[in-house]
């Protein structure tokens, strides 16, 4: 057996445990979740769970919501820290590791903090909220709405936005802002045939990560609305739970739903940047 076979040996060991370690807690339970959703006590196997979620109206309210919230909360985080990732590579200054250090704390700030520190801001007696009365600019704020999660769910993805996109600017060089100066080209057309096409795969992938990160949001929304929004995570829980009633075949069912969700995101977000990397070709 030569060096290059044994390091292939090597190699494959090394991947052993990583190998059981995906199958034990990603691949089984996304099995047993699978199987679970096409049982029900009344009427054994088939799809019965997903007929009564597709038929009801609060469930598809349910994932009309989780979608609404994900996809805008996404699109202004990745807004954000798009504008606040090119700001960071322009800036040489201690800012720069700063506001990088301080991203990287905010990105692990969700949850019950988060909620009570919104409550405390922005809640129906939260001092932004009363500021903002008292200056005339609102009349009346509502955190507890799907405006008000979004308000939320953006401020968690900024932070992990900003973290992702930061590396990506380093892809775009300098020396190709000035060929395009010299070559009569201003910023517009500079970033729509040079800087967007080359961040296009870190933009698109982002916002995927940003689109599943609030897909599967739990502890805030719950801690903010004590479980009373109607979004799929909070109705997965409390079918398993057994707030209300106790179904787990069709949490696994609505869970289905949620996978298959994000499957179709990463289709799409496959087939663009296969579009984007022959258009940039």
């Amino acid at each position: 057996m030569n060096a290059m076979t044994r390091g292939k040996w090597l190699a494959l060991l090394c991947l052993v445990p990583f190998a059981l370690f995906f199958i034990v807690f990603e691949i089984a339970p996304l099995v047993w979740v699978l199987i679970n959703s096409l049982q029900t006590e009344e009427s054994g196997w088939g799809v019965d769970n997903f007929t009564r979620i597709f038929s009801s109206k609060f469930y598809r309210q349910a994932i009309q919501f989780s979608l609404e919230i994900s996809f805008y909360s996404s699109i202004f985080g990745i807004i954000i820290a798009t504008l606040g990732s090119y700001s960071l590579r322009r800036v040489d200054s201690p800012l720069r590791n700063f506001v990088t250090a301080f991203a990287n704390m905010t990105s692990n700030f969700a949850g019950v903090p988060l909620a009570f520190a919104f409550i405390i801001l922005l809640g129906f007696n939260g001092s932004i909220t009363l500021m903002l009365k008292q200056a005339g600019l609102i009349q009346d704020f509502n955190l507890y709405s799907k405006t008000g999660l979004i308000i939320l769910y953006t401020y968690f993805q900024i932070p992990l936005g900003v973290l992702l996109l930061y590396p990506a600017f380093d892809a775009l060089r300098e020396d190709w802002r000035e060929s395009a100066a010299l070559l009569g080209a201003n910023g517009w057309q500079f970033w729509r045939h040079i800087g967007l096409p080359v961040l296009a795969p870190a933009l698109l992938g982002t916002f995927v990560i940003l689109l599943a990160n609030a897909l599967g949001a739990y502890a805030t929304v719950y801690a903010l609305t004590t479980g009373n929004f109607n979004v799929l995570p909070i109705r997965i829980a409390g079918l398993v739970s057994g707030d209300v009633s106790l179904d787990p075949n069709l949490a696994s069912a609505l869970a289905v739903v949620l996978v298959a969700l994000m499957t179709v995101v990463t289709v799409v977000h496959q087939l663009l940047l296969k579009r984007s990397y022959h258009v940039s070709r």
